[in-house]
This record gives structure tokens, sequence and C-alpha cells, in this order.
């Protein structure tokens, strides 16, 4: 399915969907760009998408300003491997981080490894303090 506004804003579209294949132009993935899009792969102000790249991003690897996702990399990733400046997850990586598994500078979890860990086991890294 691929579906593709008229309305255009710095030359992207406002909306774009390409979902699935497309065999006219033998792409076995839809990649969607826009400033929304919704795609297989999704590129855009607003991104949802099993890859997912945006300012606002949604999916199951996702990547931008705010990501939300299985596999998220941003400045506050959420998901279930969280990496960026401010993460939460089941695994966090981040200056901040919080979740099951936490690691970071300041890092609050289940397992918590940083310079000031919080939670359940701590673990000070790197000198104990």
């Amino acid at each position: 399915m691929r579906y593709r506004s008229k309305a255009e804003l710095f030359g992207l579209p406002l909306f774009c969907v390409a979902v699935g294949p497309d065999l006219e132009k033998r792409e076995a993935r839809g990649v969607a760009r826009g400033i929304v899009a919704i795609g297989d792969i999704a590129i855009g102000g607003i991104a949802l998408g099993g890859a997912a790249v945006g300012f606002i991003a949604f999916g199951g690897l996702a990547g931008g300003v705010l990501a939300l996702g299985g596999f998220s990399v941003a400045l506050l990733a959420i998901g279930g491997v969280a990496i960026g400046g401010l993460a939460l997850g089941g695994c966090a990586i981040g200056y901040q981080a919080l979740g099951g598994l936490a690691i970071g500078y300041y890092s609050l979890g289940g397992l918590s490894i940083g310079v000031h860990p919080q939670g359940g086991t701590l673990i000070h890294w790197p000198f104990p303090l």
C-alpha cells in the first residue's frame, strides 16, 4: 500500500504511507519519507514503522530525539533496550538510566551500574565508594 499526500512542506509530503512490497518498483519493503511517515521503514518528523527514524520515532527499531520501541536510541529513549541521554527500559543505558538493568552516570534499577547507582543491587563504577 502506498499513499503520498499532495501537500508538501520543505519538499517532503505532509503524510506518507508505504507498507508492504511494491512489485512495480521491485521494493521488498515500503520506505516512507514525510513529515508524518508510516511504513516498514519510516523516515520523518513523526515516524512509525518497523524501523523508524525521526524527531519522534515509534517502532521495533527506533531512533531520534524521542524514541519508543523494542530497541531505541535517542536523547529520550524508551523501550526494551533503550540507549540515550535519558533511557528508560528493561535494559537502559544512558547518562540517566532507569530500568531492570540500568547503566549510566545516574542509574536506578534492579541491577544498577554507574557512578551514582540507586536501587536493588548496586555496582559503583569506575571506583567503589
